[in-house]
């Protein structure tokens, strides 16, 4: 209890910080959070190799390991449907600074991308004392869960989406005569765009969860605007994925699968909320029956 009252008072005081004292902390948060992303970009930029030819250039490659392992499933089906062995296209470099402007903006976001669980830590660092103890309780484990969800949507739009997106567009021709030679920019573009989009859109449970929190949103709502929510993320399927329909279906189902338990996370939200308000009912009624 006496612990409990200690960082009470701790919290008041520091709601009691002035504006530009909140701004000079808000400042070094963003400061260490800036290094960090920094840090992996500098490290990044020093392992063109690995970076480039590995990762980012992965996908324009046969030997990938989505492509790899959609012909191991062929085999299984003993047909060649899914088996990618080709990818007709080239990527070439239009521009003088071309590779080297993509060079350091690819570096940039491969640092923003390893530095996003520390960064959001520290945006969070800022945040939580001005939050109250059951507020604090609640949004505990939020650094986690804002972590893993950004990693799991990486991991899918770079495994999953970007191949197929570079496989449709790599094999689409308006006329056979038309060569698909893609210039570097436009390549790693698409390809960071994708991955980021990913990590941002897996975070919709974890919106759901502060506006339910926040009165906003309820289940009931969220069933009503099922049919409106579908049409938004096919949208919004679009607008991060290049312009073909395989692409903005492999996005869009994950996207609806994270509604659907967004849902069911805003029902326990405000099931536990239900029951907090009952207890405190019941604990108000019994200190007034012993007085």
């Amino acid at each position: 209890m006496a612990l409990d009252q200690i960082e009470d008072e701790k919290n008041a005081e520091e709601r009691e910080m002035s504006f530009l004292d909140h701004l000079e902390e808000l400042r070094w948060h963003l400061i260490r959070s800036l290094i960090a992303i920094m840090v992996f970009a500098v490290g990044a930029f020093l392992i063109p190799h690995i970076i480039f030819h590995t990762i980012l250039l992965g996908p324009s490659r046969i030997d990938f390991i989505t492509y790899q392992m959609l012909c191991k499933f062929s085999q299984v089906l003993q047909s060649e449907a899914f088996c990618i062995d080709e990818l007709p296209f080239i990527i070439q470099s239009r521009q003088m600074t071309g590779q080297f402007a993509m060079h350091i903006t690819s570096s940039f976001v491969i640092g923003l991308i390893c530095a996003f669980p520390y960064a959001f830590w520290e945006i969070w660092r800022f945040i939580r004392p001005g939050l109250y103890p059951r507020e604090r309780k609640a949004a505990s484990g939020a650094t986690f869960y804002v972590s893993f969800l950004f990693i799991v949507g990486v991991l899918f739009a770079y495994f999953i989406v970007t191949p197929v997106s570079v496989y449709f567009l790599a094999n689409y021709q308006i006329d056979p005569s038309i060569q698909n030679e893609f210039d570097i920019v436009s390549y790693l573009t698409t390809v960071i765009m994708i991955n980021l989009a990913g990590g941002i859109l897996f975070q919709l449970p974890i919106v759901v969860y502060f506006l339910t929190k926040a009165g906003l949103v309820t289940p009931q709502l969220m069933k009503t605007y099922r049919k409106h929510a579908i049409i938004i993320i096919l949208i919004l399927g679009a607008m991060i994925t290049p312009p073909d329909p395989f692409s903005q279906i492999l996005i869009s189902l994950p996207l609806f699968g994270l509604y659907q338990v967004s849902i069911l996370i805003s029902k326990r939200v405000l099931r536990r909320e239900e029951k907090a308000e009952l207890a405190l009912r019941a604990a108000e009624e019994k200190r007034k029956n012993n007085e």
